[in-house]
């Protein structure tokens, strides 16, 4: 795994948007310039790039220091190994293919690097985040387990996802590992599950709930205080919201952890809501499935655990460690017979995760 503390290169990131682009630069894996925000002309490519060039320019001119380069996540679809963007939702403008990464290498004369979002996130809580933060309490507990594998989750406007293996970002052959968002959902098999796992999930959701049209429901935020009580509305069909999004990540989760098997980590703006449906993904990932004659077997050979819950993560850092002694031999080794995998919410902060990402990433594919 990379070091980012104490690297005296300056990385110049971007935080790109439907509506603007927010620029920096970051060092010793901490910002250190002010941000720079522009309009991102979603519909204009001319302005769109015009922006990205001046908002890059106004960093660079801001430094004492000359950038070795530009890393940063840009909304698919994309090839991003090779930083073509060919956007059609949020940034219309990039449409049919944009050779984003080359342009700016040429204006720059400088290597670009552009990633998802779920992506760097993913790979700043494996660089800073939620892995090293367990594997040190794994170390200090006295324990032999460690964790080498990383999945995250984004819950927000989407539902996005990354991977991270040993110290690497698994993109995939088509730029397109990790799309957990059109995995099927659970509580409708005809559609696909960001459709119950983002913010307008938990409005509809509430708004079914409680009798609403939804677009007179309130906010998600306005949704959590309402479920924890701490302010008025209908309490139960709060509850309700956050608990079916927890039903249809959990699902996704127990489908996606079966094949990758490590941590969890967990960011994006309804994260926030982590209380209100961390139960109901769990229920999910420690669940059944049944054989043709109806006996019951777990739905994961894995057993989940709440990282954010003292006594849950207390279980899964002690583990079920014994010795035992090598056949035909007096010596004898430690041997931790639990098989788990722990969820937990993102240490850095989704903002900062994604930037930590951008920063490492570059740096490792400079190194």
């Amino acid at each position: 795994m990379i070091q980012i503390n104490h690297d005296e290169r300056v990385v110049l990131t971007l935080d790109a948007g439907g509506t603007n682009f927010v620029f920096s630069a970051m060092k010793d894996g901490k910002q250190v310039s002010e941000d720079i925000r522009l309009p991102a002309y979603a519909d204009n490519l001319d302005k769109s790039l015009d922006a990205l060039v001046q908002g890059f320019q106004r960093v660079i001119d801001s430094l004492e220091t000359r950038p070795v380069a530009i890393s940063f996540a840009f909304p698919g679809p994309a090839d991003y190994p090779n930083g073509i963007i060919d956007n059609m939702v949020n940034l219309p403008a990039y449409a049919g293919g944009v050779a984003l990464g080359p342009f700016l290498e040429n204006h720059f004369q400088m290597p670009v690097f552009i990633n998802n979002d779920g992506d760097l996130f993913v790979y700043g809580e494996a660089i800073a985040g939620l892995l090293p933060k367990v594997n040190q309490q794994l170390e200090q507990a006295g324990s032999p387990k460690r964790f080498h594998h990383l999945f995250g989750i984004t819950l927000g406007t989407g539902f996005g996802a990354g991977i991270v293996s040993h110290g690497q970002l698994y993109r995939g052959d088509n730029s397109a590992a990790g799309e957990i968002w059109i995995v099927r959902n659970k509580r409708y098999p005809k559609c696909f599950a960001e459709e119950g796992a983002s913010i307008r999930a938990v409005r509809s959701s509430y708004a079914r709930c409680a009798g609403l049209n939804v677009e007179k429901a309130p906010s998600p935020q306005d949704i959590y205080e309402i479920a924890s009580g701490r302010q008025t509305g209908n309490k139960q069909a709060a509850i309700t919201a956050f608990e079916e999004l927890g039903e249809v990540v959990g699902d996704a989760l127990a489908n996606a952890m079966t094949l990758m098997d490590g941590l969890v980590v967990i960011g994006g703006g309804l994260a926030g809501a982590y209380s209100c449906f961390i139960g109901k993904i769990l229920e999910q990932m420690n669940g059944t499935l049944e054989k043709y004659n109806g006996e019951k077997i777990p739905r994961m050979i894995q057993r989940c655990f709440d990282l954010d819950d003292e006594s849950s993560l207390a279980t899964f850092i002690a583990g079920r460690v014994k010795e035992i002694q090598i056949p035909r031999s007096e010596k004898m080794m430690n041997y931790d017979s639990l098989k788990r995998i722990g969820v937990g919410r993102s240490v850095l902060g989704t903002s900062q995760a994604v930037a930590v990402g951008a920063y490492a990433y570059a740096l490792h594919e400079m190194s």
